[in-house]
Parts: C-alpha cells; structure tokens; sequence
C-alpha cells in the first residue's frame, strides 16, 4: 500500500463519519418573533397594549415628602390634589408618601371600557404606615361603578390649587357609586350619582337605609372658562345641599375662579335653633352654617412658576387664606411652598361628639413645604 492510497482510504473513512454524525444531528426550529410592548395613543400618553390582548394600560403615580410647621392644620388636609382629612398640628409635621395609580381603556360595541385605581401609602410622624385604596372604579360609556370621589366635588373642582383647604373644607367625600356622565355636545356636559356615603370627622355620612344619596350637576364649559353646578339630596338627615362655580381664563397666565355653596340643616337642630349633630355640619355640607364661599386663582410666570391664592369664608365666621408658589425644577419634580392663614370664629363649643373648637386661638398661621416627584 503506497502513501497515496492511505491518504485516499482516510478521507473517504472522514467523510463516513460525519455523514454519521450529521445524520444523527438534533433539528433546532426556528424561534418564534417576540411580541414587543406596542404603544397605545389612543387614551392619550403613557399607554401600552398588555401583550396579547387588546386593553390599554398606563401606569402612574407620585413620590411625595410634605413638611409642615405651625398650627394651622396638617399638610395632609383636604387639597386639590388630595382631598384628605387632616388634623390639627402644633410644631413640625412630616410625611413620606407613595402613589399608585392605574388606568386602563378598551374600545367595545357598547363604548369605551375603563377603570381606574389609585392606593395611597403613607408614612407620617410616629411611623404609623397606613394604606389607603382611594379609587377602584369601572366605567363602561357613561357609567361608573366602584369606589370613588363623589361628583358633588370631583364634576366641579376643588377650589384652588392650594395644599391645605384650611377650616373651610369643600372634600374628600369618598364613597361607593352609581354614576352616569353624559356629554349633550356644544360644551354642556352632566352627571347624575347614586351613593352610599362614607363616615369621617365625626359626620355619620353613610346611608342607614335603602335610600342612597343623590347627586347631580350640569356644567357648561368653553374656551373663556366654565359655570357649574351641583346639588346633593342627603338621605340621612333629608338635608340639601349645592355649590355653584364660575372659572374664567383671563390670559394664558392667569386663570380665577369663585365658588359658593349653600345647604340646609332644619333636621341637625333643635326647636331652639341650637345643631344637635356635628355642629350643622353634614356629608354634603361640611362648612359651618348655611354657606360658604371660595375664591382665588392660578398666575403662571413661565412654564416652571406658579402663584396659587384661596381665600374662603362660611356662615359660622370662620375665614382662611391659603397662598403658594410652586416651582417645577425639572420635569416631574416639583417643590410647593405654602403659608396658611385661619380666623375661626364660631367652630363649634366642644358639646358635640365632635369637636371643632379652637378656643385656645382666634388666628393661627402654618406652613407646609412639598416635595413631589410625578411619574
């Protein structure tokens, strides 16, 4: 046998082998194309498609550190962002605050389906965390079904752009509702809420029977600002109630507004005249007295600075004045720098379940510094 011949036999032995081997090879199949997150404008910024489906989902919130000082309430009181309860404070108060907020939106036969979530965690002085769900509603075209903000406050606002609402209060009522939101076109839009109420503050606020609350509004609204309007049946203490709103834009930086509200409270006195439960005041009616009134407005220096003033007033004379400067630092960071003002003048004599009396102060003064990070 020559070299050539066993170079020959040796290669042709390879090539056997790995005819063999290629042979017996595992058949890899092709991966299937990934299914990237798709971006869904139609609901506005922020939504996505949740993979495989149809829904539209947008995640949001805030992280928020509030400090206050001086005795004219916590910075966690009713706000227009807020519309929490608050309490009385005497030296610095503090909290640390997380907010989830969810949203999503499908397109059906019968309308838009919607819903919307919004928990709250808190961590104030002391380190009581606590955890709040505030909204858990679902909206199919006009109606909403859950837990929410009653229209009586959410259809007309909350008054002003202000941390702290001070001693004269137009929020947070939340509630279980049936709600019906309809648009008849050329700017008029209305709701229409059945509630269950909701007790705090001392205010027996949730229905004791078969009748629910009623709420109702109209509003108007154009380009030079909007008028509206609510009422509430409360069915606890057969008492009305209603606010009326006037905004008006003056100039792309200046925008003000004026709000009064009226109820009445036959069924919270005595023959005598003398309130028998929470001195008058009711769900719908948590001023003090018959009425109450709100005004103030929003000056914008430039895309990043803003002045905010409330000045309000009740029957009870009590009168407060809260003012503001917030100023956005970078987008989604923005510090608020609040003074708070308070005059109480009939708030209560201390008989009541609940009490309202500052006999120790006729004024007070505090002020509240926020930080808040939106995303």
């Amino acid at each position: 046998m020559n070299i050539k011949s066993l170079l020959l036999g040796s290669a042709a032995a390879l090539i056997a082998v790995s005819g063999a081997r290629a042979a017996d090879a595992v058949t890899v199949a092709e991966p299937e194309p990934a299914e990237y997150v798709k971006i869904c404008d139609v609901y506005g910024a922020g939504y996505f498609y949740i993979p495989g489906t149809e829904t539209c989902l947008r995640v949001g919130g805030y992280v928020r550190y509030d400090a206050g000082v001086g005795d004219v309430g916590s910075f966690d009181g009713r706000t227009a962002t807020d519309h929490e309860d608050g309490d009385a404070q005497d030296s610095w108060k503090k909290n640390a605050r997380f907010n989830l907020k969810t949203w999503t939106g499908q397109e059906t036969e019968l309308g838009t389906l919607k819903t919307y979530t919004e928990t709250k965690f808190n961590f104030p002085n002391g380190g009581a965390t606590s955890v709040s769900l505030s909204f858990a509603w679902i909206q199919l075209g006009g109606l909403r079904v859950g837990k929410d903000e009653t229209p009586y406050d959410a259809f007309i606002g909350y008054a002003g752009n202000v941390i702290q609402d001070t001693i004269i209060p137009y929020g947070i009522k939340d509630t279980n509702v049936v709600s019906y939101y309809f648009d008849a076109g050329s700017g008029f839009s209305g709701v229409i809420s059945l509630e269950e109420g909701s007790d705090g503050s001392g205010i027996s606020g949730t229905i004791d029977s078969y009748v629910p609350h009623v709420v109702g509004g109209l509003k108007y609204k154009g380009d030079w600002g909007a008028v509206t309007g609510v009422v509430a049946y409360d069915s606890n203490y057969e008492e009305v109630a209603g606010k009326v709103r006037l905004d008006v834009n003056v100039t792309k930086e200046l925008s003000l507004f004026i709000m009064g509200g009226y109820g009445t409270d036959d069924n919270l006195r005595d023959d005598a005249g003398n309130v028998i439960d929470a001195h008058g005041r009711g769900f719908y009616k948590p001023w003090g007295g018959n009425w109450a009134v709100w005004g103030g407005g929003t000056y914008k220096f430039n895309d990043k600075t803003s002045f905010n003033l409330q000045a309000s007033a009740d029957d009870d004379k009590n009168y407060a004045l809260a003012a503001n400067v917030a100023y956005t630092i970078v987008p989604g960071f923005t510090i608020t720098t609040e003074v708070d003002w308070d005059h109480f003048g009939h708030f209560g004599d201390g008989t009541s379940a609940v009490n309202w009396t500052k006999a120790d102060k006729k004024n007070s003064v505090g002020g509240i510094v926020r930080f808040q990070r939106s995303f």
